[in-house]
């Protein structure tokens, strides 16, 4: 018999878009709920979760690398993660000293975090098309334009990259 990973999760929506990106992320023990069957799909996604994230999904190595960020505490949940991300070029800082841990993420950062965590070449695609596709910023552009050559991501609509919004718990699962 099979089990719904997110079945037990009272806020989320089996029948939405999300449902198996969300249970995909349960069932691997990339996301986990905040208690008491909450998951909050439609909560923005933090840049240290999207660490977290890619740093279980490399199976949680342990690397020795110093963390000179002012806003990462050591023996937190995201502390090894973003040990990890920094020293493998996956996750930058602001370059003030700050990481930005209990930040939103944008979508160009958790895009760009994507892209260096694949280890891909560049894919070119013509984003053109995009009526936003100006507010790119310039690290971002190679990274969106691998994201949606690969079909990771096609827009918030057909013609809307939403660069600068940030990424909700459901579209990181």
């Amino acid at each position: 018999q099979h089990v719904c990973p997110s079945e037990d999760y009272t806020d989320v929506d089996q029948s939405l878009w999300y449902h198996e990106g969300v249970d995909y992320v349960i069932e691997n023990s990339l996301m986990t709920g905040y208690g008491n069957g909450i998951f909050k799909p439609n909560t923005d996604t933090t840049r240290a979760m999207i660490t977290v994230m890619l740093w279980r999904l490399n199976g949680s190595p342990v690397v020795n690398y110093l963390l000179d960020f002012e806003d990462v505490e050591e023996g937190k949940w995201y502390t090894e993660a973003i040990r990890w991300a920094k020293s493998e070029g996956v996750a930058e800082g602001y370059g003030n000293g700050f990481f930005g841990t209990n930040d939103a993420i944008t979508r160009e950062q958790m895009v760009t975090m994507l892209f260096r965590f694949s280890g891909d070449e560049h894919a070119a695609y013509d984003l053109s098309a995009y009526a936003d596709v100006d507010d790119i910023s310039y690290y971002a552009v190679d990274a969106f334009e691998w994201a949606v050559a690969k079909g990771y991501i096609s827009g918030m609509s057909a013609s809307i990259l939403a660069p600068q919004g940030t990424a909700i718990r459901a579209q990181a699962a």
